[in-house]
């Protein structure tokens, strides 16, 4: 077997460190493509190109080097779809912009429903609808992720997102006690609800705190389902110069506080934004036993 430290790809020389966070998460993401592992190691290890774009090629090539000096296993290659013809063009959502108003009580609309999202022409509505109402946009996410779309019936009501956590948030961490290391073991165990949309021409009282509530009781079966493991801990992130986040509070989120609006984008480049509001949920009794348990990647998680 080779040494862990000394590897060298795309120009860039990788530490011990590195290596050892690679296969971490290689050990925490096995129902990923190897594309989508090479993005996701990028993002961690913010290795972008001089033009800001993700490694992503250097990153596959690395990451099959590894594995043939079994220091990782990779998912098999997929086999390229045979071409049948042109692609059917994609679906846009459906009439957002001439729809009338929905104005209704709660309860006439019950049940509300959160349904994963998960065939090709669902998902490019959903992600078309995402994309033109939220006002941070969609462009995809990266890593583990699943989408909802929110409806009553054949009435839709908007969509849900939820993602893998961000990597390192002081207020979340010493709020859980993670020390460095044991935040890099047990960090997959975290989601993040990175898109909440009602349509806007939904007018619900309380619709967005049932869905929440909702989201919170049925989102660990899901993501079993989804990806082979259950997470334990909500968070997100709502900017308070827009949003008091109070759908999250009546829904029983905690406020950890704020962020500190500086980071780093890739090495060398910083960004700055307001300070964002923190909130989390817990998904179980004993979340905390299990985020700062010394279980080794692999053995509990997928």
């Amino acid at each position: 077997m080779a040494e862990v430290e000394g590897w060298v790809q795309g120009g860039r020389e990788f530490s011990c460190t590195e290596i050892r966070q690679i296969q971490e998460t290689v050990a925490w993401l096995p129902n990923l493509t190897r594309k989508e592992l090479a993005l996701t190691v990028c993002e961690h290890l913010g290795w972008y190109s001089a033009s800001g774009t993700l490694q992503e090629r250097a990153c596959v090539r690395l990451l099959e080097r590894l594995q043939a000096a079994e220091l990782i296993a990779l998912p098999a290659k997929r086999l390229k779809q045979v071409y049948r013809g042109p692609r059917l063009p994609r679906m846009a959502p459906v009439e957002h912009e001439h729809r009338q108003p929905l104005v209704a009580r709660l309860h006439d609309l019950e049940p509300v429903a959160l349904e994963p999202v998960t065939e090709a022409q669902a998902v490019a509505r959903w992600n078309a609808a995402m994309a033109h109402h939220h006002p941070l946009g969609y462009r995809g996410a990266c890593g583990h992720r699943l989408r909802y779309r929110m409806h009553s019936g054949c009435v839709e009501l908007g969509g849900v997102l939820m993602a893998g956590a961000t990597r390192a948030i002081a207020v979340r961490d010493r709020w859980i006690g993670w020390s460095p290391r044991t935040r890099l073991r047990h960090l997959y165990r975290v989601i993040n609800n990175t898109r909440f949309l009602i349509f806007p021409w939904v007018e619900v009282a309380h619709l967005a705190s049932h869905v929440l509530g909702q989201l919170a009781r049925q989102v660990q079966a899901d993501w079993q389902v989804q990806w082979g493991f259950s997470p334990v801990l909500l968070e997100t992130f709502v900017d308070p110069c827009h949003y008091a986040g109070t759908c999250y509070r009546a829904a029983g989120w905690e406020v950890l506080g704020y962020t500190t609006g500086k980071g780093l984008a890739r090495p060398g480049r910083h960004y700055t934004s307001s300070p964002r509001l923190i909130l989390v949920k817990p998904l179980c009794r004993d979340w905390r036993a299990q985020l700062c348990g010394e279980a080794v990647p692999g053995s509990a998680s997928p």
